[in-house]
């Protein structure tokens, strides 16, 4: 096993093949399924199933003789695996959730801000990719290293970039590696393995060594290369600001388009110019076309005013995302923005076979919130102290701010596109299991901008047609409160976030990344009571000042989401509270409670007509009397986030699932299936589920 920051040769990993089993998997006894009833049933006579199956009367058996034809199969086919049942398991305070097992897992020596997860060799052990961010590249002649590709072997994770090619140059040589920031998984090619999108910002060819944004191809072992030269992805000639990527199928023709949200940059001599977000529509080789203006997702320059406060001017991204909110099988895509730009989202729509977006950004609640006060930010009460007789300023109250700074334009930013935030992740979850998918957001505010600027939220889906979220219950009221150790001064540095159900318990919970500012860390929140979180102190859950990156998986394949999160060393200042660490070391953090309750893994393969890595795939799980939703992502978030795509859902004191499985292809098709818990089950579209436990 070669130790973080060697580089093993590179070659083939071997073994596994792919459609066949894991190695070291096994093949379940078939048996007869057991209703959820009857199985809860045995949990209250034993208090609690037992995970011996062979101890308990579970009704589990073993061959073909115990099935109603002797094949080994059920009564309706579906290939059955003995359940692995415990006792439901709800994390309360003073319990531990989690404990820090970076050096365990090899991570020593890895640093960075921004964090994705893809099973990049097949070998069913997701990997991870970490950079640090900006355009540096990788030097490795002993200088700075940028990024970092880690195969997870078995839970313990191995440095393979050079050797996977992944930041192979197409411009530069030397011992150096190719700048990225900016990435995504997905299968492009449909040959069964996990491709990458590599973005990085090209305003400066210089910088960037005459590199651009590429897709990089895999072998199928994690080894990649680059894909045509002349696909339209790469912006070849022309400035590329990448703020965020995101994989999807827009219109299910059963290949992956790309989604690339776009930042911003300086010319020289000044100023800024905000870009056009882009959406390539992918050929299936690995090549892309611009379809951006064809399919109605075009945005105007910063010129009008009004066009800026309907959203309908360019982004400013910092992330991006996207997911079905309105359960109709089209994508909606949605771009983050930074500097109190208005959000963007895209609601998709088919008419007579031909897909196009149209902007509902303001009308779904997602371009700002609905408080467009402005009195009680600092700046403007100084403006408004030296001008006392200009529009609006009687009655404002006086500044906390010493007035040295002329940072207020009083018609402009009491506008609503100056009230917005300064967007960061936006996650996409089912956060309240009521069936469609709500959003939390990330944001950097400042107590000085006063109540109007946006902070960090809770979008609540209100499950209409035309999509529209419900931002009338303040967050403090539903339990995501945060803390301010600096204050009465205080900023919360929120960029990035996850959803992950960490007891296992069937209810979302999620994690903030606090950072770039003293008095942030990361914040761990339990869905106490439907629609109501908590907080999880940091002594029982993830103690980690300046929280800028997260990624969740099993990483270790014992049944629960585990976190690995980045740090981040701006604004450091070792006189004020949660202050940098000497390195931006990321850090791994096992979880250590979801193991002892219930859950089912689903590993999804689209067939004919569905991309073959399922992303946009609908997934279902109904257990006892709660029903979880969620859908395979193809990245969201800051500059380019991504978890597992192989789903995770805790069962709580259910021991089996009723699962259905809206496949994207054309008809949106409908696969169901009954499961029993404590497995990971690989689903190809059409065929029987095959448990794939490690």
């Amino acid at each position: 096993m070669s130790p973080v920051g060697t580089r093993p040769p590179r070659q083939a990993s071997g073994g596994q093949q792919r459609g066949e089993p894991l190695e070291g998997s096994w093949s379940a006894p078939r048996c007869p399924r057991r209703t959820a009833a009857a199985l809860l049933a045995a949990t209250a006579a034993l208090a609690g199933c037992s995970t011996d199956p062979k101890g308990s009367d579970a009704g589990v058996c073993e061959g073909a003789d115990c099935t109603p034809d002797g094949s080994g199969a059920d009564a309706d086919g579906v290939d059955a695996a003995p359940p692995t049942c415990a006792a439901a398991v709800t994390w309360t305070e003073g319990t531990p959730a989690f404990r820090e097992v970076t050096e365990e897992w090899g991570l020593a020596g890895v640093e960075g801000t921004r964090l994705a997860a893809g099973d990049v060799d097949g070998d069913g052990w997701v990997d991870l990719l970490v950079r640090r961010g900006g355009s540096t590249y990788n030097d490795y002649a002993g200088g700075t290293r940028n990024s970092w590709l880690l195969s997870n072997d078995h839970g313990r994770f191995v440095d393979v970039t050079h050797d996977s090619g992944l930041d192979d140059r197409r411009a530069f040589t030397a011992d150096a590696g190719r700048p990225f920031e900016v990435v995504a998984f997905g299968d492009v090619d449909n040959d069964g393995d996990l491709d990458v999108y590599t973005g990085v910002d090209t305003y400066n060819p210089v910088a960037v060594f005459g590199e651009t944004s590429e897709l990089m191809l895999n072998n199928g072992e994690g080894v990649f290369s680059f894909a045509s030269s002349t696909s339209a992805l790469r912006r070849a000639g022309a400035v590329d600001v990448p703020g965020g990527a995101s994989f999807v199928d827009f219109d299910r023709d059963g290949v992956l388009d790309l989604w690339v949200p776009q930042h911003d940059y300086t010319p020289t001599g000044g100023g800024i110019v905000f870009a056009q977000d882009r959406l390539y529509r992918g050929r299936g080789d690995g090549t892309f076309e611009d379809v951006t203006d064809a399919i109605g997702l075009t945005t105007a320059d910063w010129d009008s005013r009004d066009d800026l406060d309907a959203g309908l001017a360019h982004s400013r991204a910092w992330s991006a995302t996207a997911c079905d909110l309105n359960g109709d099988g089209i994508t909606e895509l949605l771009a983050a923005s930074y500097g109190r730009a208005p959000n963007h989202l895209w609601q998709g729509r088919e008419t007579g076979g031909a897909f196009t977006f149209m902007n509902r950004s303001v009308a779904s609640g997602y371009a700002y919130d609905n408080d467009q006060s402005w009195d009680d930010n600092q700046f403007a009460r100084c403006y408004c102290q030296a001008n006392p007789d200009a529009e609006d300023c009687a009655g404002i109250g006086d500044p906390q701010v010493v007035c040295s700074t002329d940072n207020w334009r009083h018609a402009e930013d009491r506008r609503p596109y100056r009230l917005g935030g300064n967007s960061g992740a936006t996650v996409c979850a089912d956060l309240d299991n009521d069936g469609d998918f709500d959003l939390l957001t990330t944001e950097i505010k400042h107590w000085w901008a006063g109540r109007g600027a946006d902070g960090s939220d809770l979008l609540f889906n209100v499950g209409e047609p035309d999509v529209r979220f419900d931002r009338s219950v303040a967050r403090e009221v539903r339990g995501f409160v945060v803390r301010h150790p600096t204050s009465p001064t205080w900023d919360e540095g929120h960029m990035t976030a996850a959803a992950l159900d960490f007891d296992n318990d069937g209810w979302p919970d999620f994690y903030v990344g606090g950072s770039d500012y003293a008095g942030n860390y990361g914040l761990l929140y339990h869905q106490a009571e439907p629609g109501f979180w908590e907080e999880v102190p940091v002594e029982d859950g993830i103690d980690h000042n300046r929280s800028h990156g997260v990624v969740v998986a099993d990483f270790d394949h014992d049944g629960d989401l585990d976190v690995i999160v980045g740090h981040s060393r701006a604004r450091c200042d070792a006189t004020l509270p949660n202050d940098c660490y000497p390195t931006s070391q990321i850090r791994a953090f096992e979880n250590v409670i979801g193991q002892d309750g219930n859950w089912l893994q689903l590993a999804l393969v689209g067939g004919p007509g569905s991309n073959r890595a399922a992303i946009g795939a609908r997934v279902t799980v109904r257990a006892g009397d709660v029903t979880q939703t969620q859908e395979v992502g193809g990245g969201y978030g800051h500059f380019g986030a991504q978890n597992d795509t192989t789903l995770h859902f805790g069962l709580g004191a259910a021991c089996e699932a009723e699962v259905s499985i809206r496949w994207p292809d054309a008809s949106l098709t409908v696969q169901q299936v009954s499961l029993v818990g404590g497995h990971r089950y690989r689903v190809t579209q059409g065929e029987l589920p095959v448990v794939v436990d490690p």
